[in-house]
């Protein structure tokens, strides 16, 4: 699709997509890879991270719903004390991470893997559901949009042809009609044969809409950060300190030149988007917590949420998230925290599957990096 013909629907989706890509980046000179980095969280704020202690009570195995597993709940140290998004880049931007600060929440089942597209066909198939992608945008919603650029359709990751400057996602992100989640990347693509791979293309409503269906939630940002860690205090991500321990890479991440097209070179296996279960599984027995697809938690997102709780002196329990959403950058948006990063996530732009940070995305924008797993 020609972004000439859908501009302002691909301006007005785009530009609130976000994610983690809504800080302004700048390149250096010299871009360190992540295996270039001092992978180890500031020192001097180590000490911050407690140890987590975990609740004892556990229910009888037969009672554990078919893929999901036990998350014991219990107080923690939620948060990040990493100075930047990309290890070795630019300081700061991971400050909505910060403070670390301690939390409790009561114990859950999980989602063993996001959920799939077999899955969701299940839940459409059962309800007639109709995702935001496959609605028309009105002219009442866009009052300014000629006719003939409101389609149904949503926001692909379209490589560009040459290296770009990083400072700008709108390169590399195209409203795609026809885009939604039977046709991830718009008309002529197909989940056929990928029914194991992670369901994309899904908003937050649709996602809660799902959960609802299933007799399940979404996890709350506390509920998920605890489930990632996996028991373990204070790890850069969700498999230790190492993003390669013993050589061997533990997420779908994207390796190479991002965002250029055939850049990424699928060290990990996987150029795109994976199956799901195709790495080892956390502490916990979940897989996928770190890349593949973002997820969306319940809670709306602040940038200073954690400074808010944390003032308060004592462990939160069971945190909700804010009332209601406000993201300095753009005041105007309702925004969902997400969490795990994608794909997408490289060391040269966002490395978001680092375990204690934060992603956040307008609740109505669709992406085809964006999932979610359930809780109960």
């Amino acid at each position: 699709m020609k972004n000439k013909t859908y501009w302002i629907i691909a301006i007005l989706t785009i530009s609130i997509i976000l994610i983690a890509y809504s800080y302004t980046k700048f390149v250096p000179d010299k871009k360190l890879s992540a295996m270039d980095c001092a992978e180890i969280p500031n020192v001097a704020d180590a000490s911050l991270f407690k140890p987590t202690i975990e609740n004892k009570n556990r229910p009888p195995a037969n009672k554990t719903p078919k893929g999901m597993v036990w998350i014991p709940g219990g107080e923690f140290s939620m948060g990040s004390n990493v100075e930047d998004e990309s290890l070795c880049s630019i300081k700061g931007v991971t400050k909505d991470a910060a403070p670390i600060h301690q939390v409790y929440v009561d114990g859950f089942y999980m989602d063993q893997t996001e959920v799939t597209n077999e899955q969701f066909e299940a839940f459409v198939k059962a309800t007639g559901y109709v995702t935001l992608a496959e609605i028309k945008p009105t002219h009442e919603e866009y009052p300014d949009a000629p006719l003939e650029n409101l389609v149904a359709g949503s926001a692909v990751f379209s490589p560009t042809p040459v290296n770009v400057n990083l400072n700008n996602y709108m390169q590399w992100w195209t409203y795609v009609q026809g885009a939604d989640w039977r046709h991830p990347k718009g008309d002529g693509s197909s989940i056929k044969g990928r029914e194991k791979y992670p369901v994309v293309q899904i908003s937050f409503d649709d996602a809660a809409a799902y959960a609802k269906w299933a007799g399940k939630r979404l996890p709350t940002e506390a509920e998920w950060e605890f489930a990632a860690r996996g028991g373990k205090s204070g790890q850069l991500y969700a498999w230790g300190n190492t993003l390669k321990p013993k050589g061997k890479f533990q997420a779908n991440i994207y390796q190479g030149h991002f965002p250029v097209e055939k850049g990424d070179t699928g060290e990990d296996g996987y150029i795109g988007i994976a199956p799901t279960a195709q790495f080892e599984p956390n502490s916990y027995g979940l897989y996928d917590i770190g890349g593949n697809v973002w997820e969306w938690t319940n809670d709306w997102y602040t940038a200073d949420y954690y400074t808010v709780i944390s003032e308060k002196g004592k462990v939160t329990r069971n945190p909700q998230g804010p009332e209601s959403s406000y993201d300095p950058g753009e005041p105007n948006l309702p925004k969902k925290v997400q969490r795990g990063g994608s794909f997408l996530c490289t060391d040269q732009y966002c490395t978001r599957y680092m375990v204690g940070t934060r992603g956040k995305g307008d609740y109505k924008s669709p992406a085809n990096h964006i999932g979610f797993r359930c809780v109960q």
